[in-house]
């Protein structure tokens, strides 16, 4: 199997909430790596929010301080696909989805 990823992933957990389009419902999850162009996460699957490819979705990731070497904690805003749903066997009945960043801006509070 190749590989198409691109760019550095970094193993963080961090807690994500996912909102699906075509899905009144938000997502909570934890993410497993992060990069600039996807995030890997891990949520458990709903009868409301099912995970397909093509999926749009909307998250929101705050990246500590500590971990990207900052003054203070980043808040993103995503919009971006799935791209691969798996089974997760080592979790307990979760899946693990694979989702492309097509657009990202930074939250700025205050």
């Amino acid at each position: 199997m190749v590989d198409s990823r691109t760019g550095q992933r970094f193993p963080v957990e961090l807690p994500i909430r996912i909102h699906l389009w075509d899905s009144a419902t938000e997502q909570a999850g934890t993410t497993a790596n992060v990069s600039a162009s996807g995030v890997f996460l891990r949520a458990d699957p709903t009868q409301e929010a099912r995970w397909r490819p093509g999926s749009v979705v909307e998250f929101d990731i705050t990246l500590p301080a500590s971990v990207i070497r900052a003054p203070q904690d980043v808040q993103i805003h995503c919009r971006g696909r799935v791209v691969r749903v798996e089974k997760l066997e080592d979790e307990n009945h979760k899946e693990g989805v694979a989702c492309v960043i097509d657009k990202y801006e930074f939250v700025r509070n205050g």
